[in-house]
Parts: C-alpha cells; structure tokens; sequence
C-alpha cells in the first residue's frame, strides 16, 4: 500500500474533493505542504475554502483530470470502477488510497493518534476530546464528523503530534487506521446492510482493538456485554469507565444529579477514589458517558484533571445533536441526529428532564433496510414521545427493495397506543405541527437526513 509521509510531500488527487471529509483530508495535506488537486460535481464553500489554501479543484469528474505528475489518487466509497476518474488512474497504474486508507497513513505521522469509535456518540465523544485538549493547549489536529464550534468547522490544523478522528465501524474502514489511543464508546447492531449480525460487529471492534501497539491505549465502556471478549489478546493498556458499580471500573461516575437543562454532574472517580466534581453543558445520561470516555483519555495523557473538567464545562455541543434551534410561538424546537433506537430513547430520555408541556417527535427514518432491521425497536424508543409525526423514509444510498416504508412504522406505533401521524411531505408536517404544537411543547426533528428543514422551516414563519 502507498504510505503517505509528511517528510515527502508529492502530489495527491481527490476523486470527490468537496465531500466533508475529503475536503479536511486535503486540508491536513495541503498545510503539510503537500501538492493538492481534485474534483467534484460542483463548486461550494468547501471547495473554495481549499481553493484559497492553494488546492486545484476542477468541477466535473473526467478522465483527462488525472494527469502524470500525480502520485496518488484518493477516492471514498461512492466511487465505483466505472468513474472516469477512477479508470483513467488505474490504467495509469497510478497508486491508489481509500478515503479511510488516507486517513490510516495520516495518523502514522503523529506520535499520539487518537481514534473514538462506537455504535453512537462518535462526534459527540470526539468533540469534548477535541474541546478539553485545546483546552489543555495540546494544539490538536482534529478531524469530526460534525460541525464544531470551538474549531469553526470539522476540521482544525494543528502544530503538535496529537491527532484526534472518529473510526467508522461501517464497510469496516476503521480497520484502515493506526491508532495509538482508542476508545470503544459501545457496540450494538447498526449497518446491517454490511455486517452479518452483531457477532460480525463485535469481531470487528475486536480487530479494530487490536490495532493497538503494545504501548497503546485501550479505553473501553465497561459497561458493554461480556467485554473480555473485545480485550482478549490486546497487547496495549486498557482501562474502563462507566456510569454504576464505582469499584468496577478505572474511571466511574458518582453522585449524577441534573439541572433544570437536563444537564448533568458528577463526580469523578479514578482506581477507587473520587477525585473531583465535573459539571456539563450537554443534556442527557449518555453525555455522562461520553465524557467520562474522553476524562479517562485526559487522565491517562497526564492532562490536570481540572483542566479536563474545564474543557468540559465550555463544550456546548455540536451541530444535530440535542441543539437548540429556537421558539416558534412559545414552541421550544430541538434538532437531532439520532437514528437508531438506542439514540432515539436517549434523545427522548434527555428531552423528558427538560421543561415542557408535551414532547412532539418528527421522525425521519434513514435507510430502508436499517428501518426494517429495527422496525419494532424504533417504535419501542419512539413510544417515550407523547406524539409521533412521521416522514418518509430516507433513502440515502439505496433503494426500496424490501417493501418497506414509514407506513410499517406507524401501524406499529399504533399498535403500541401511541399517538402518531404520517404525511408524505414535509410541507404537510409543518401545516399540521403548525396547528397542534401549542405554547409550552417541545418539538424535535429527528434522523440522519434533512427533516431538520421542517423545523428550520417553522422558525423562519
């Protein structure tokens, strides 16, 4: 495989340059002096963002943009064989990088790599990583699958040899990278449209564990089903963290209690004994979780821990998740990216310890075959809202051909009691939240897609 090395810079070309991720990669890569070029569909903030740095970004994917003086060609998964882009490269016998291969090489040139990976709470968790080390002026490169504040972006540039990404466990491109540090947030079933069954995921976050040098780190929730077998075999350091049982794990949480935000503190506790109070400006238990993952990572990277906690206290989010987005008519709207069960109960879990009259939960279910995975488990967690408003499925990268659609979703909702509706666009919805949501409700727009409109919509009435 092609190693990339920030000693050498050469000339890379990106199939797809203006994707979120692609377009941070050439960025890293571009600011270690590296020769950047690629394409994309169309121009955009982001291509004229890589533009300014000094990248050559053609609109239009042909076969004459892959010229000779390219050393290596980077492509993400939507590229298939038959891109022009891609044929001309490889009948070119050019060497060629995944997106996750990329970022693989990349984290080989940084002395501490840390890799946040899990069924949920990625960004989230690599965000506060992200907000505590600046925080500690450990002047970080970051790469986040959302839109942070405290970076301006998904992307920050840094001098030192710390780099901090989210690992995707999907099509197995985690098992691309080559961490130093990483933390298992939790491991359920998800992508089922590629893993076998939750053994097939569970192996997976094993082979990704032991991708750790025998010098490396392992943070692990204690919490996840017979954790051992994830552990088994790992050479590097590993240490736990959880939300009960304090004599259980190297880094627990004690004495949780909440404000009247939702918002949780704690005390930390640390190999048996409290060491401090930690207080968060994110709602819900599960943020609780998530920052006693990235606490563990600061204890162990000798990071003060009131330093940890400071960094804590001035994370405020990210974008799509639990985030506040206005009032409508005395109507509190929330936006959140939960799309999976497991994250619909924690957002609605979250949303109850909020001040409300009743909770409305429009809900945008994404991809059909993760719809039909999980059918009755995503009424099950949709249930907790007291009214249900449905959008039609969104596809993303496939297509309908399992019969299934948001119709199912709803008998099953029905067949629970709960009161819910379905409209097959979103212009009907906002009509008719428009009537029912009164002062005093909370209303959340729910998924992966592009049903944070609806509220955006109404905002803008």
């Amino acid at each position: 495989m092609y190693q990339i090395d920030f000693q050498t810079p050469v000339h890379v070309h990106f199939i797809g340059i203006g994707g979120i991720s692609m377009s941070g990669l050439a960025e890293i890569l571009l600011r270690e002096s590296f020769r950047i070029s690629g394409s994309d569909a169309s121009r955009s903030k982001l291509t004229e963002h890589l533009e300014s740095l000094g990248a050559s970004v053609l609109y239009g994917q042909r076969a004459e943009n892959i010229t000779n003086d390219i050393d290596v060609v980077v492509y993400t998964a939507a590229i298939h064989p038959d891109n022009p882009e891609f044929a001309a490269a490889a009948a070119a016998d050019i060497p060629m990088l995944t997106r996750a291969q990329l970022l693989g090489q990349i984290m080989r040139n940084y002395q501490t790599a840390i890799a946040v990976s899990g069924t949920h709470g990625k960004t989230t968790t690599t965000s506060m990583l992200a907000t505590l080390l600046l925080k500690a002026e450990k002047d970080p490169t970051i790469t986040v699958g959302g839109i942070l504040p405290e970076i301006g972006g998904n992307i920050r540039v840094g001098a030192s040899d710390t780099f901090l990404t989210e690992a995707c466990e999907y099509t197995n491109s985690y098992l691309s990278f080559y961490p130093t540090v990483s933390i298992i947030l939790n491991i359920e079933e998800d992508h089922m449209d590629f893993f076998q069954d939750l053994a097939d995921i569970r192996s997976s976050f094993h082979r990704f564990a032991g991708l750790l040098p025998e010098d490396g780190l392992l943070v692990l929730n204690g919490e996840i089903e017979r954790p051992q077998e994830i552990t088994d075999g790992i050479r590097a350091k590993t240490v736990s963290y959880g939300l009960s049982g304090t004599e259980d794990y190297t880094a627990p949480a004690d004495s949780i209690a909440y404000d009247h935000r939702g918002c949780a503190s704690f005390l930390l506790c640390h190999k048996g004994s409290c060491i401090g109070p930690v207080s968060l400006n994110v709602p819900g238990i599960h943020n609780v979780s998530n920052a006693l993952a990235a606490l563990a990572v600061a204890l162990e990277l000798d990071i003060p821990f009131d330093t940890a906690a400071a960094g804590l206290l001035d994370f405020h989010g990210t974008q799509r998740r639990f985030q506040y987005k206005g009032q409508y008519h005395g109507i509190t709207i929330i936006d959140d990216y939960a799309h999976h069960p497991t994250e619909i109960k924690a957002t609605l879990r979250t949303a109850a310890l909020c001040p409300r009259r009743e909770i409305w939960c429009v809900f945008q279910p994404h991809t059909y075959t993760r719809t039909k995975a999980f059918l009755k488990d995503f009424a099950q967690a949709l249930s907790l809202s007291d009214h249900v408003v449905l959008a039609d499925i969104y596809a993303a990268r496939e297509q309908n051909t399992i019969g299934i659609s948001s119709l199912d979703l709803l008998k099953e909702l029905q067949n629970l009691g709960t009161d819910c509706y379905y409209f097959p666009d979103f212009d009907e919805i906002e009509k008719f939240l428009s009537k029912k949501c009164i002062h005093g409700d909370l209303l959340i727009t729910m998924g992966a897609g592009d049903v944070l409109k609806i509220g955006e919509n109404l905002l803008s009435r």
